[in-house]
């Protein structure tokens, strides 16, 4: 795609935080972003969002400066609205090429709302690479969207000449696309070569090492104050000695002054002790200054069943004989008899389009469970609702709210920058959530595509987590590694001859 003149893009000094907050998101932030794509890695409320506004001018920061050459263009996470220009896009001439990539179909405009998520997805991303910006930041581009349709958004991403700046869960996306990663830990933020792979990696040995110098320095430490301890009591010792010697009194016939001279060199002795106590004290102070100014990240517990919830498994949560569901356009999903057990661990997959939500609703419809003990993580939670479910946990009882935040903690998230939001990032909705069903003591978890949205860290916390669920699952997905480690019964759904989706049961 061919640009006026070379795209630029530069902050300088750059400091960033929502009303409210008490510490900024990232501050001092100085970084000359090269043409192709930039991963941009950090927990949920890190900041990454953001930073793809402040870049693109959605958001001004408190200090520092943008200086962009271009069209500069932010592609949001959420799918509520169809993008802006998608009906020029839709009759446009040069879109033909961009429409048949990517499966753009001309009446999407006119039915939006029936839309998979995975389809808008692909229409925000084809309307913005059409528009040939300069500067292209994309949030979460690979959420909701099939395999197929991800190889065809990865051609597309590649060919892109631009500044590509790439929010995204996927780790196999940033180490395709990306030839560096900005790792956003606020307040800090590091540009690091590499895919995230490789990133990480070197964030993590950065981390050993700087943790490895504070362990040899906390031992010099207690070493030097150990010593300084020892010559305190060698010089008390010595000092006790020299005042007993001054209590003596010194013979007439000294006349030599022998005595005269010992005694000077006992309290000779007893300041140099005292200065070696000093010595040792400040060499300790040193190295105490050495240990402040090491840069250590704290790390935090992880494992999201946490204490004070009753987990009790029921025979069946679910018994549904065969039927099936209207899709629209005279197409019908056909299911079997489908059963959830107290321990099941069921993946729901197909490719978009094909009914998985409307599956989801039907079964939520029909569960024989109080729907306190449900926990259910939809694709999408509009930002209304999101707002609506943080002031709700702000609500909670202290020591409830408290282990929501625990949860919400060990998911690797901040729970007190969270709580300072007005409205949380969809990464964290979806740990909210979890945290306030979790402790309640579930006994279904029903998420609709669980990784969407969220971070790389809360991923392998929520990997983790899900393999020690106690609990009955449905998770609705097309991560197959994620599913492979946490799940053992397959539901596949596909379409036939005639274009229904059938619904089979595999073990």
């Amino acid at each position: 795609m061919p640009f006026m003149a070379s795209p630029q893009l530069t902050l300088q000094s750059v400091e960033f935080s929502h009303p409210g907050m008490t510490t900024p998101l990232f501050s001092d932030l100085t970084v000359q972003f090269p043409l192709g794509w930039t991963g941009i890695v950090g927990p949920n409320g890190a900041g990454k969002t953001s930073l793809l506004k402040v870049v693109t001018g959605e958001l001004t920061a408190q200090s520092g400066s943008v200086h962009t050459q271009g069209l500069a263009i932010y592609v949001a996470q959420r799918t509520d609205e169809a993008p802006e220009f998608f009906e020029d896009f839709i009759w446009a001439p040069d879109a033909t090429v961009l429409k048949a990539r990517l499966r753009v179909v001309e009446d999407w405009p006119e039915r939006w709302s029936t839309l998979s998520h995975g389809e808008r997805k692909r229409a925000q991303i084809a309307v913005a690479l059409w528009r040939e910006p300069a500067v292209l930041a994309l949030d979460e581009p690979s959420n909701h969207i099939d395999a197929a349709a991800r190889r065809l958004l990865l051609q597309a991403l590649t060919e892109f000449s631009g500044i590509g700046l790439l929010v995204s869960h996927d780790r196999a996306l940033l180490d395709e696309l990306c030839t560096q990663c900005l790792i956003i830990d606020p307040p800090d933020a590091v540009l690091r070569p590499g895919g995230v792979t490789a990133a990480m990696e070197q964030q993590d040995n950065d981390e050993k090492s700087a943790r490895s110098a504070d362990d040899a320095l906390r031992r010099t430490e207690t070493r030097l104050h150990a010593e300084a301890q020892r010559r305190r009591v060698v010089a008390d010792q010595k000092s006790a000695a020299s005042r007993g010697s001054k209590q003596i009194k010194i013979p007439a016939h000294d006349h030599d002054g022998r005595a005269q001279r010992n005694l000077a060199k006992m309290s000779g002795k007893d300041a140099y002790a005292g200065k070696m106590v000093a010595q040792m004290n400040q060499k300790a102070g040193k190295v105490a200054t050495q240990r402040a100014e090491t840069p250590l990240k704290k790390r935090y517990e992880t494992g999201i069943w946490v204490d004070g919830a009753s987990y009790i498994p029921r025979d069946f949560l679910l018994r549904l004989p065969a039927g099936s569901l209207p899709l629209g356009g005279g197409r019908q999903l056909f299911y079997p008899d489908l059963e959830i057990g107290g321990t099941s661990r069921i993946a729901l997959t197909g490719a978009n389009g094909l009914g998985k939500s409307t599956l989801i609703r039907h079964l939520l419809a029909h569960l024989q469970l109080p729907m306190e003990k449900l926990v259910s993580v939809p694709q999408e939670i509009s930002a209304e609702d999101s707002c609506a479910l943080l002031e709700s946990i702000k609500r909670l009882p202290n020591d409830e709210r408290g282990r929501v935040m625990t949860t919400i903690s060990r998911l690797g998230s901040r729970p007190g920058r969270l709580l300072e939001s007005a409205l949380p990032s969809p990464g964290e909705v979806r740990k909210l959530l979890l945290g306030i069903g979790i402790v309640r003591g579930p006994h279904l978890i029903v998420m609709d595509e669980p990784t969407n949205h969220m971070d790389l860290p809360g991923i392998m916390c929520l990997e983790g987590a899900l393999v020690d669920c106690p609990c009955a699952m449905l998770l609705v997905s097309h991560d197959d590694a994620f599913l492979a480690k946490i799940t053992t019964i397959e539901w596949h759904l596909a379409r036939d001859a005639i274009g229904d989706t059938r619904l089979e049961i595999l073990g």
